[in-house]
């Protein structure tokens, strides 16, 4: 079977996803044109040298509607032969196109694909797509729906979070995030996005707030506090799957989740043979990929089983792997991870993460493994392992291989 390869991993900077952030007159086919035309340009390529680009976007209506990855083909310099598939697995889109893409080079289907997601966030609003598991009470009362930050809360009252425990580590998040930022362990990957002009619209994350501390965070009010315990009384029904608890402790504020963003991301994944031909040295292999159904209750805990799974299915151990990536949705999914697996805290997450910097859903995933890859590298480290977990009850993983 042929080895996938990493040679290129590249993103945007995340804009804030309101009308005042810096990306908002900026179209997800453009911003994800950005992307293929600098992997493009960086690596030399011919407009047809890829198979396919397979693009991840969650919120698939309007302009991120209608097949967004051939769009975005055709806004961008690639040959119009160069066809595209857009893919939703949620949160976890933009890593499972990665996935996906390797997936197709070791069975033989094309040699290099181009792979990644975007979120405008501020333009499509998340959820404005709908969704059956919401809004069908059939499916609703069956599945105990809850929203997520419900979810988070649930997680945290199970596994025992505080909520100085989740503002802690949003504290560090935001502190590791300008570190990264200051030393410019970014500076490789972050593309700026320019006008038609030339004219830099954007360089740097905006949504950051690194100067966020414990009295800050303890000024704001729980975000999910009000819809769990009013109608339509999405505690009680949690409570329904999980009557062992007496209440769920509503720890999860602005402050301590993933922030709303704008953004976009791209990996160049090849073959050895492929890349040989063209004078590239790729920077890593794929080593293992996977992906998991959970409780689509407390829906937020896929990353412990998914992990789990890589990691027997590839031979390895938890302590085989050097560095980990988990995305920030929620600070107690990054919590609940630690704790399973009692992880030093200084191998995870070291650049800080979506709580400081933002999740742009469909993006996020090939964001997470382009950091990953650039910390590996940069303290030479030979495996690394980055996870999300997904809405619905679902965990997404992928194992890196330095070469």
């Amino acid at each position: 079977m042929t080895d996938a390869y990493i040679y290129d991993a590249i993103r945007t900077p995340r804009g804030k996803g309101r009308k005042d952030g810096a990306l908002h007159e900026v179209t997800s086919a453009r911003l994800s044109a950005v992307v293929l035309n600098a992997l493009k340009d960086r690596n030399g390529l011919d407009g047809h040298a890829v198979e396919d680009v397979i693009w991840g976007n969650v919120t698939q209506i309007g302009e991120q509607g209608g097949c967004l990855a051939r769009t975005a083909v055709l806004a961008s310099d690639l040959d119009e032969s160069i066809p595209g598939v857009s893919i939703n697995r949620f949160c976890a889109s933009g890593m499972e196109a990665v996935n996906m893409a390797a997936a197709q080079v070791r069975g033989g289907s094309g040699q290099a694909y181009i792979a990644g997601g975007v979120e405008m966030m501020g333009r499509v609003p998340m959820g404005s797509d709908g969704a059956a598991i919401a809004v069908d009470p059939s499916i609703a009362m069956k599945t105990y729906f809850v929203p997520q930050g419900i979810s988070a809360d649930l997680i945290a009252t199970e596994y025992g979070f505080s909520r100085d425990d989740a503002d802690a580590f949003a504290v560090e998040s935001q502190k590791r995030a300008a570190q990264a930022w200051e030393e410019g362990r970014f500076d490789g990957s972050v593309i700026p996005v320019r006008d038609i002009n030339g004219l830099t619209i954007l360089a740097h994350d905006e949504y950051m707030r690194p100067g966020t501390d414990m009295q800050s965070l303890g000024a704001l009010n729980p975000s999910f506090k009000d819809m769990g315990e009013t109608m339509p009384g999405f505690d009680r029904i949690a409570m329904m799957k999980y009557p062992h608890l007496e209440r769920i402790r509503h720890i999860h504020h602005a402050g301590n989740s993933s922030g709303i963003v704008d953004g976009a991301a791209g990996i160049l994944v090849a073959s050895r043979e492929w890349g040989e031909a063209r004078g590239l040295k790729p920077r890593a292999r794929i080593r293992a990929t996977a992906k998991i159904g959970t409780d689509p209750t407390i829906m937020l805990t896929g990353p412990v089983p998914v992990t789990e799974k890589i990691l027997r299915e590839s031979g390895m151990e938890i302590n085989d792997i050097d560095l980990f990536e988990v995305n920030e949705a929620f600070a107690s999914v990054v919590l609940r991870f630690m704790q399973a697996f009692d992880i030093d805290p200084a191998r995870l997450n070291p650049n800080g993460g979506a709580i400081a910097m933002g999740h742009p859903l469909g993006a996020t995933g090939a964001m997470i493994l382009g950091i990953l890859l650039d910390e590996m590298e940069r303290t030479d480290r030979e495996t690394g392992l980055a996870t999300l977990c997904i809405a619905s009850g679902m965990g997404a993983a992928t194992i890196l291989e330095r070469v």
